[in-house]
């Protein structure tokens, strides 16, 4: 079976939770109460389906890492269970999304940096240029090692989560000195399930990333104990956030003019205490964006290295310097973002986020079904003794994330499902010659 190699080990406990935290926190949290809106208060409801579901998902990966810590992460689980073929066309899928998050984090980046260099929203060269070097300059803060991409991760999630508990604490203060407030603008939107179930999906968006602690498996301490717990308290962490920063304007802002604002947090200051806070609203999601960056381009690299260590992408990214980071795998994290930013920049906030909402939560799902799946495959197969208390958790969470994960697709409706179709079939040609490159390679290599 796969397993990791002898490179050294950096990321530890706090490093691994800043990473789940960091990438899942990242711009969509400054725009996902107005997405949540015209819900009403079946948003709320949403939140406590899809934290439960997440947390059992947390749980399957958790387990994963705990049964098998000497695999290289998420490519080993699923090819354990379904073989190399398969897992390629789900992590292919996983990869290309997240080659177009990191574009789209550059791209809102900057969106948001214009309204601190005013500059930037009326030169679309300088804007395209800003956005190319912060995808860069994550490129090359990782390439000097797991240790100094760690260290950024760790800074710029306390440093965005600060603001956030601002927002959380001054909610719960207004709600504490007005309790009138708590029904004061409470959503007219009835409950409905057609309304819950698209409202989950909607915050399902919101939280992907919790896996990112298992992606770079092989340079985690203690692999066997870190990704577990890095996993469960990153998720609950994250959940706690969302679960605050969306509940507060809900309470406190009447819907109508919440599900018309492009910037709700700004509305929540202004209605609160005065003032414009345009740029602060817009510092914080510029903090909350690069740290997100940093952390992708990360798990971009690991990911292409450990599908190329296996045959399924170019041998060439799999070659690692002596500090055993992946030089070339890194280098296509920034081309290929660089090419759909060339290609595709639009300074139309609300139209990349709905391409990004539609595509990476599809492009996502077939890896989190497949490791639900895996969980029971591989158990059956024997390849974990019979269960006991903490293995029993595990069984039951892989059945109930399964079931969220049906939930979810029902949701997301048939357009997502035909994208996620499509990248894998683009990724068909490029797992073809790579297996065919290295058959090639090792009958030249054979005396």
């Amino acid at each position: 079976m796969p397993q990791t190699s002898g490179e050294p080990r950096e990321l530890g406990f706090w490093t691994c939770t800043a990473l789940v935290v960091g990438n899942t926190i990242g711009v969509g949290i400054f725009v996902l109460p107005a997405s949540l809106a015209p819900f009403g208060l079946n948003a709320l409801s949403a939140w406590g389906v899809t934290i439960v579901g997440c947390l059992f998902l947390a749980i399957v990966f958790a387990g994963l890492a705990r049964a098998f810590p000497r695999d290289d992460g998420a490519y080993a689980y699923v090819q354990r269970a379904f073989g190399p073929h398969s897992a390629f066309l789900i992590l292919w899928c996983y990869l290309v999304s997240c080659w177009i998050t990191n574009a789209v984090l550059a791209i809102g980046v900057v969106a948001y940096l214009s309204a601190l260099i005013p500059s930037l929203a009326t030169n679309r060269g300088f804007a395209l240029v800003s956005a190319l070097a912060l995808v860069w300059l994550f490129v090359l803060i990782n390439l000097r090692g797991a240790r100094a991409a760690g260290w950024v991760q760790l800074v710029m999630t306390v440093v965005k989560l600060l603001p956030l508990f601002g927002i959380i604490v001054l909610g719960l203060w207004q709600l504490g000195v007005h309790p009138a407030k708590y029904v004061a603008n409470l959503p007219p939107t009835p409950a409905s399930w057609h309304d819950l179930i698209a409202a989950s999906t909607i915050a399902l968006y919101a939280m992907l990333g919790i896996e990112s602690a298992t992606i770079p498996a092989g340079k985690v301490k203690d692999p066997a104990r870190t990704i577990p717990r890095s996993t469960i308290v990153g998720t609950l962490l994250t959940a706690f956030v969302y679960l605050g920063i969306c509940a507060i304007p809900v309470l406190l802002i009447p819907q109508h003019e919440l599900a018309s604002s492009d910037a709700p947090f700004a509305l929540l200051f202004q209605r609160l205490v005065g003032g414009q806070f345009g740029q602060l609203i817009a510092l914080c999601v510029v903090v909350s964006g690069l740290g997100c960056l940093n952390g992708w381009t990360l798990i971009c690299g690991d990911l292409a290295r450990a599908m190329a260590v296996r045959g399924s992408l170019p041998a060439v990214l799999a070659r690692t310097d002596a500090r055993s980071v992946p030089t070339y795998a890194l280098l296509l994290t920034g081309v290929l973002p660089s090419l759909m930013l060339v290609m595709n920049y639009n300074d139309s906030m609300a139209g990349v986020f709905t391409f990004l909402s539609v595509m990476v939560t599809a492009a996502n799902m077939p890896l989190y079904l497949a490791c639900a799946i895996a969980v029971w495959i591989l158990w059956r197969r024997g390849e974990r003794a019979a269960p006991g208390a903490r293995d029993f958790i595990w069984l039951a969470a892989a059945l109930l994330t399964i079931a969220y994960s049906i939930w979810i697709f029902l949701g997301m409706g048939a357009k997502p499902l035909l994208w996620a179709i499509v990248l894998g079939i683009a990724g068909i040609p490029v797992h073809w010659c790579s297996l065919h490159w290295r058959r090639r390679r090792l009958l030249a290599e054979t005396p």
